[in-house]
């Protein structure tokens, strides 16, 4: 298992998942609003009313009512949150929900490191951004992190080290310390690094032998949608495109849909509901629909990525390579609470194209596929036409 301290993986897993499915980084005050995008808004009064808006309200009345009496409002919403049977509702601090949206930006809060852990539970440093704080520090991959501000980290999942590294519990923010221990051979020592605000790429492209054109895509955040469209239009003509889902944790849906338009002559990407209104997700018109098409998933596709999946394996434009993806098919809308932090409830849910449910089933691949997954991968793309 691997990861970076590029997004703010939350305390527990329901809160945003990493990065939820969103239409936009907009706080809204309940649903009256009408955020979402469509043609088929709500009325204010209607909205008023809806079951969504009045859930918002429930978890706003907890926590005012919590800082009235001098508790605490964060952990009254989260207990609203919780009855309320909200399976992905979460509460975020303000510095939380502020990363978030930074994250979404393709920013993030942190030293620019990528760790991963070893099968004997060490934790290793497998990647240094450049121009990062730890880059500037000779921070190197390979390395071994030890410790995080004197906690020992050795058989820690990475989510939690990347929480220590990013300063989640104290929302800590650039500029603040945080002091590594490291250890590369039979040399250990130990530095202070402070936090930074970096930029992330979200996309990378690599070729392959044969002209394969791999686009990978950790997340769906501002401009990556624009990004997998412009790789589609500069791959050699005729080559075959894998483009590599795994481990993405979903984003804004916006992106997710540009992306899908890479590969998709117009037409439906998806269908959702919001308290009961259906609605349409459609792609734009005009992408390459003949070259040769692989989407390579794992159980970390998540959302935005199972949205875009499900419409490429539905409509017949990609074989789906890899494992059954995560299963986190809702839509979320945010909405500030009085004492500042931000509550997100699930207002509905998706489909793909052809009316499966995602939520809680996954996208199933076409070929199931557990090691050597890229390589399966280009062998597959080689059977489906000229690359």
């Amino acid at each position: 298992m691997s990861g970076r301290d590029l997004f703010c993986q939350p305390r527990r897993l329901r809160r945003g998942a990493a990065l939820t499915l969103v239409f936009a980084s907009v706080l809204v005050a309940g649903a009256a609003t009408g955020s979402l995008p469509g043609p088929e808004r709500k009325s204010a009064s209607d909205a008023a009313r809806s079951s969504t808006s009045l859930r918002h309200e429930q978890v706003a009345a907890a926590a005012a009512e919590a800082m009235a009496d001098g508790k605490s409002p964060m952990e009254a919403a989260e207990r609203a949150v919780s009855r309320s049977g909200d399976r992905w509702g979460a509460v975020y601090s303000p510095g939380e929900y502020e990363e978030f949206e930074k994250a979404l930006d393709g920013r993030y809060t942190g030293v620019g490191l990528w760790a991963r852990r070893e099968r004997d539970g060490r934790i290793e440093v497998s990647k240094v951004g450049e121009g990062s704080p730890a880059a500037s520090a000779g921070i190197r991959a390979g390395d071994r992190l030890r410790s995080v501000d004197g906690e020992k980290v050795d058989g820690l999942p990475v989510t939690e080290v990347v929480s220590l590294l990013r300063g989640d519990a104290t929302d800590a923010a650039a500029g603040t310390q945080v002091r590594l221990g490291l250890e590369r051979g039979t040399r250990a020592w130990s530095l202070t690094l402070r936090r930074a605000t970096l930029s992330t790429h979200s996309v990378t492209v690599d070729r392959l032998a044969g002209a394969v054109t791999v686009i990978r895509v950790d997340s769906f955040t501002k401009g990556s949608g624009d990004t997998v469209r412009s790789a589609v239009r500069e791959a050699p003509d005729g080559a075959g495109i894998i483009l590599d889902l795994r481990g993405n944790s979903g984003g804004l849906v916006t992106e997710a849909v540009t992306a899908a338009s890479a590969f998709l002559d117009g037409g439906l990407v998806a269908t959702y509901d919001v308290d009961g209104d259906q609605r349409a997700l459609h792609a734009e018109p005009g992408g390459d629909t003949t070259r040769p098409l692989v989407a390579l998933v794992d159980g970390g596709t998540m959302s935005a990525a199972e949205l875009v999946t499900g419409a490429l394996q539905d409509r017949g434009r990609a074989v789906v390579v890899g494992s059954r993806t995560f299963g986190k098919g809702s839509v979320q809308m945010p909405s500030r609470l009085p004492d500042g932090s931000v509550a997100e409830l699930t207002v509905g849910h998706y489909r793909t194209p052809s009316g499966r449910e995602v939520d809680g089933h996954g996208i199933k691949p076409d070929l199931k596929v557990e090691e050597r997954a890229l390589e399966r991968a280009g062998t597959v793309l080689s059977g489906l036409g000229p690359t």
